[in-house]
């Protein structure tokens, strides 16, 4: 009987230890709106759907500096990206996407801080929904020793 209870509890343990979530962060710079769309808003729902199938959770973390500022203004027309025309005619419906994926999908978005004021930025410009660090590389160190896998997105 001894044996049979401590077989379930090695048995148990191992099974409670084991990592029912991947994680990923994105390292996110690209001013293309089609490579943004593919490989964020709908790669992300793809990988979600794709761990969920195996009964894990996918944690989606998304670090936001360079060109990608774009994406998360609250008004594109009254930044530095009122030129952009692409932007510009798909924003009403980007913006809802992209609060969908926090959302709905629980995507964590943090934005580089310190290259904020490069363009303009300041926080009340930020979607309310983005997270503002002190930098992307602190951001991307921090998740990766998190154990999140790395993925650039340029």
């Amino acid at each position: 009987m001894q044996k049979l209870c401590l077989l379930f509890l090695i048995v148990s343990t191992f099974l409670l230890g084991q990592d029912s979530s991947a994680k990923v962060v994105y390292d996110l710079t690209t001013k293309n709106l089609k490579t943004f769309e593919r490989k964020i808003l709908k790669s992300i729902v793809a990988n979600k759907a794709y761990y969920e199938s195996k009964l894990k959770e996918l944690d989606v973390a998304v670090v936001i500096h360079g060109g990608a500022y774009r994406y998360f203004t609250v008004d594109p027309s009254k930044t530095e990206y009122k030129t952009d025309k692409a932007l510009l005619s798909h924003y009403a419906s980007l913006k809802k996407r992209i609060k969908s994926m926090a959302d709905t999908y629980g995507v964590r978005f943090f934005m580089c801080g310190a290259g904020m004021p490069k363009h303009g930025l300041k926080a009340k410009d930020i979607v309310k929904f983005v997270t503002i660090i002190p930098n992307a590389t602190i951001g991307l160190i921090d998740k990766q020793n998190e154990g999140y896998a790395y993925i650039p997105i340029p």
